[in-house]
């Protein structure tokens, strides 16, 4: 353990109320974690609320017990006595404390982790607060909270004062990257670095010019709005994703009354932060079928597709691609070109090659027309990783005779494995390929199976659709399965015609790639079936096994090397691939890249997805680890790493894209987490936590349920105005419900919480109010399963007062839409609308409305009065029917005979609009087939449904002879 961890440990410690940690982002939490909870009392139980999956593989030398609620009340009852570490959700936390199972003088510490993202009313706080308030005056529950993202802490005002003290802690300890400890630990035997800055392409320049161009106008449009704050809408902000938070927490309060081209504004800037992402993460094939899917799906609502940057992004993503131009080698687009090349696919016979050099002729049978002329631009870093990776394999092999000779015992445990460090499983998968196989069959496969997608979707617009009678357009194409082309006029090429012949150009081309992709298999099946290689050739054999561990994204790639050695690198279910060449590294190459024999040994590489958020450096090992994608979080896990192994060799390189976005964003992330650290500096300075005259937090006091003042003074001939004795408000609250932050906000109003599993209804505020809670967003989801009429019904069948309770966000718009927006006739896609329905079908439903948590419980308190309070086992029965079938307290069951309306309701013709029609023109079932079919009609309103209900009921019964 380093020096600056042995003083985080001492400081949580200091405190007897614990304290809350901010962590620079990629200091490991294991190390504090496995020395911390050891030093608490061995007779009590520790307890762990969400903790992240990075943590888990860690805690496992702990023997940590995870609870969940698959596992009966009187087991976890029993497990939270037993002393042993204990990992849930706070779901199943505060539910065991409302009901006694879990007993606070049986805690020896509570930790929560990813602290900024709670909130004043967050279950978290809620569990805190009952632990103060329920534990004894001499067992005082300590609570050390962790976060590791500092500029998520100085969001909003005060955020790390506010949550300290709804979580009852007073100190806040403070850990950057340029903490003195800090600092010394990581930087007295630093790794080796090579920063390795890569040229980008000139299309890929001009792309990336365009985006920025695109969201600058954007950012522009939006000042203009005079509705955001102006000093947070950068470009350099807009490169993180809390970009678009911060943005919409500012439009939120009036999402409702700003237009449609805010809104728009909003959305585009963060398809233009992908677009810039994407552009150095993936190849230029994938990017491209990118920018086509955004054509289709934002072409008609987006305003930035219409700019003119947005054209420069399309054009050149095409360029880096293809190119379209005349049988005669003219250009059809004005601007400069990209200098191409023609790619061919290196085939292992003669008829390969055959093949291949058909598909790419018959392009240019006929002159005059459209050629698609391929570029397949790789991507730059690819190049300078394979340089890179010969290189370290060349000074390996020179230096293993020295290190063999010279190596002591303590670097035994060191491995030759070179770590890449991706963003992404797919970029892993594709860097992988691209090795595999070399960068130019990797741009193949990319590109056939772009055009590929081409035909598929060219076939799925053609089903169901007549052909034209008119003329089919002039140009390059498939017509009838067959390769045409027509001629058109150099002067006259329209841009409309030539994006139509480019089209045709494009399905052309993925009618030979597929016809050649299929006599390609068959010419591959024949000698697979007919000869098998003997062992002992010099040729090895390449194959790729993907293999399932804990996880599904786990990948293996095994080379079997002449001798018959296996050399299986397990990721052991993390999201990461590994490439291991070792012996004969040569001539096996030869047979996967590209058949080039002049390619050079490489080592063992094991590829690694940052998106995992796995530790795997202690596992692999690694000497040598290049940072494909840079990641400040995952710089720092390589600090630490050779800190804590100081005499292992390690040596990093980073590949930059040279004044690229993608420096750019990894330099301006290390600048955002200093200023937040420097903000959190400034508000610890200024920090007030309240505390008793024992040291203990007071937090956030809970609030009585007094009566007004003027009920006082009407009962001051009673006993001088004394208070009288009060019963203390319940509120039944179902367990699904504590997914939210309503029940925290009650209790902080003074009611009792009452935890139970409910079948009907969400909250039960007496025996005849029950509730129904819908957010926005599950207001929609209901209307659109239908789930809400079914809820509606069954608590309208069982209390008399129903009430659906549309509760909005605080921090948003406390309407559906603006009143522009509202028609005057009835839609059944508008949400007024449906709720007008809804009324409508049940006259006893109450709508109430709540603009937030807070007002909410006011609500809940107004609409509590003069009540009773609710019965905690009856409202557990209702809508359960007991082992006799029986319903306790159904309503209909007092006017009505419910088991001959559920009968009713099954009858042919029958349904939800007539069957009361029905039950209202007839006493029982009896009368009821004694009714003549033009009455049934006049009932049912349907000639059609009273026939079929009549026939129904007067059908024979047969009988057995």
């Amino acid at each position: 353990m380093l020096s600056f961890q042995e003083q985080i440990i001492s400081d949580l410690l200091d405190d007897v109320n614990g304290g809350l940690a901010v962590l620079s982002s990629g200091l490991p939490l294991s190390p504090i974690l496995l020395s911390l909870i050891p030093l608490l009392p061995s007779n009590l139980t520790p307890l762990l609320l969400s903790v992240p999956d990075s943590l888990l593989p860690s805690l496992s030398q702990l023997s940590p017990l995870s609870i969940t609620f698959d596992l009966p009340s009187h087991q976890r009852a029993s497990l939270y006595t037993s002393g042993r570490t204990l990992i849930l959700s706070p779901r199943i936390l505060i539910a065991d404390l409302l009901t006694s199972r879990c007993p606070p003088a049986s805690i020896s510490a509570l930790f929560i982790f990813n602290v900024h993202r709670l909130s004043d009313t967050s279950t978290e706080s809620f569990i805190a607060r009952l632990l103060r308030l329920s534990s004894p005056h001499n067992h005082l529950i300590p609570i050390f909270a962790f976060s590791d993202c500092p500029h998520a802490m100085v969001s909003g005002f005060a955020k790390a004062e506010r949550l300290m003290k709804c979580l009852y802690v007073r100190r806040l300890h403070l850990w950057p990257r340029f903490h003195v400890l800090v600092s010394s630990d990581l930087e007295k035997d630093p790794p080796e670095v090579v920063d390795i800055r890569v040229p980008m392409s000139p299309a890929m320049k001009g792309i990336q010019a365009a985006v920025l161009e695109a969201m600058d106008a954007c950012l522009k449009e939006l000042r203009r709005t005079n509705k955001v704050d102006v000093e947070d809408l950068t470009v350099e902000k807009g490169l993180f994703k809390s970009f678009d938070e911060i943005v919409r927490q500012q439009l939120d309060p009036i999402w409702h009354t700003i237009g449609k081209k805010t809104k728009q504004l909003v959305s585009d800037l963060r398809t233009l932060r992908k677009l810039l992402d994407y552009l150095v993460r993936y190849d230029a094939v994938t990017y491209l079928k990118y920018l086509d899917t955004l054509r289709v799906s934002e072409g008609v609502r987006s305003m930035w597709i219409f700019a003119d940057s947005s054209h420069k992004i399309f054009e050149l993503a095409k360029r880096r691609v293809y190119q379209v131009v005349r049988a005669d080698g003219s250009r059809i687009s004005l601007d400069k070109a990209i200098p191409t090349k023609k790619r061919r696919v290196a085939g292992d016979n003669k008829k390969m090659k055959e093949i291949d050099n058909e598909a790419s002729s018959s392009s240019k049978e006929v002159g005059g027309g459209i050629v698609l002329e391929e570029v397949l631009e790789e991507a730059p870093k690819w190049k300078v990783l394979r340089e890179l990776l010969e290189e370290i394999e060349e000074e390996r092999m020179k230096g293993i005779q020295v290190t063999e000779q010279t190596m002591s015992g303590e670097y035994a445990d060191s491995t030759d494995i070179v770590l890449v460090a991706c963003k992404d499983e797919r970029s892993c998968l594709q860097l992988e390929d691209c090795i595999l196989k070399g960068p130019q069959q990797a741009m193949r496969g990319e590109w056939e199976k772009y055009l590929l997608g081409k035909i598929e979707l060219h076939s799925l617009s053609k089903r169901g659709k007549k052909k034209p009678k008119e003329p089919k357009p002039k140009g390059f194409g498939l017509v009838d399965g067959g390769l045409v082309t027509t001629k058109v006029s150099n002067e006259s090429a329209e841009p409309t015609a030539i994006s139509l012949l480019e089209n045709k150009a494009l399905l052309a081309a993925a009618s030979e790639i597929s016809k050649s992709t299929t006599r390609r298999e068959e010419i591959e099946v024949e000698p697979a079936e007919s000869s098998k290689p003997k062992k002992g050739r010099g040729k090895g054999k390449s194959k790729k096994n993907l293999v399932s561990d804990s996880k599904p994204q786990s990948s293996v790639v095994q080379i079997e090397e002449p001798e018959g050695k296996n050399h299986n690198f397990s990721t052991g279910g993390l999201a990461s691939s590994a490439v291991q060449t070792e012996e004969a590294q040569g001539e096996s190459r030869k047979s996967t890249v590209g058949g080039s024999a002049d390619v050079k040994p490489l080592p063992p590489i094991q590829f690694y997805a940052l998106d995992s958020d796995q530790h795997i450096l202690e596992k692999w090992k690694p000497a040598v680890v290049i940072v494909y994608h840079p990641d400040m979080t995952f710089v720092r896990e390589i600090e630490i790493y050779k800190a804590e192994n100081p005499k292992r060799k390690l040596k990093t390189y980073f590949l930059f894209y040279e004044d690229s976005a993608e420096a750019q964003k990894f330099e301006a992330s290390i600048h955002r987490e200093n200023r937040a650290f420097e903000s959190l500096i400034r508000q610890k300075s200024l920090m007030m936590i309240p505390v008793d005259q024992n040291g203990r937090c007071v937090g956030p006091a809970t609030q009585s349920t007094e009566p007004a003042s003027g009920l006082l003074n009407s009962v001051t001939r009673k006993a001088g105005g004394r208070k009288p004795l009060e019963k203390e408000m319940q509120v039944i609250v179902d367990m699904r419900e504590f997914m939210s932050s309503l029940p925290n906000v009650l209790h902080l109003k003074g009611m009792k919480v009452i935890p139970v599993m409910l079948e009907v209804g969400d909250y039960i505020l007496s025996p005849l109010i029950c509730v129904e809670r819908k957010s926005i967003s599950d207001l929609y989801q209901s209307f659109a399963t239908g789930r809400l009429y079914n809820q509606i019904e069954t608590m309208v069948r069982y209390y008399k007062i129903p009430v659906l309770l549309i509760e909005f966000s605080q921090d948003k718009s406390f309407s559906f839409q603006s009143a522009s927006e509202i028609g005057d006739d009835v839609s059944p896609t508008n949400i007024i609308s449906k709720l007008t329905l809804l009324v409508m079908h049940f006259p006893r439903l109450r709508l109430v409305w709540s603009r937030s948590l807070h007002a909410t419980a006011d609500i809940f308190l107004s609409l509590k009065l003069n009540q009773d309070e609710p019965d905690e086992s009856k409202a557990m029965r209702v809508g359960v029917p007991s082992e006799d079938g029986i319903i306790e307290n159904d309503v209909r069951a007092e006017n009505y005979n419910t088991s001959a309306i559920e009968f009713l309701r099954r009858l042919p013709g029958v349904t939800d609009s007539n069957y009361r029609a029905l039950m209202d023109g007839c006493n029982n079932l009896a009368e009821l087939g004694l009714l003549p079919v033009e009455k049934l009609a006049e009932l049912m309103g349907s000639q059609k449904a009273a026939r079929t209900l009549k026939e129904f009921l007067d059908a024979k019964c047969p009988t057995m002879v």
